[in-house]
C-alpha cells in the first residue's frame, strides 16, 4: 500500500469523514480527496499532523503497516 491507500484506510478505521479529518489538520476536504487519491502530496508539516491525527507515524504513512 502507498501513501493514499493509507490515508484513506487509517481514517476510515478512525471513522472520519474526509471533511472532519481536513479540519483536525487545517486543510480542504477536496484537499484529503487529492491526497487519498494519489493526485497531491502533502508538506511535511502537514504529514505529521495527519500521522498524529491518525494515530501513526509518517513512516507508517508512507511505507503502510509493517506487521
Amino acid at each position: 500500500m502507498g501513501f493514499a491507500d493509507n490515508v484513506k484506510r487509517l481514517r476510515e478505521e478512525k471513522d472520519f469523514s474526509q471533511a472532519e479529518l481536513a479540519k483536525m489538520v487545517g486543510v480542504s476536504q477536496p484537499m484529503i480527496n487529492d491526497y487519498e487519491k494519489g493526485r497531491k502530496v502533502p508538506t511535511v508539516i502537514t504529514a505529521v499532523d495527519l500521522a498524529r491525527k491518525l494515530d501513526t507515524t509518517v513512516e507508517e504513512l508512507v511505507n503502510g503497516d509493517s506487521g
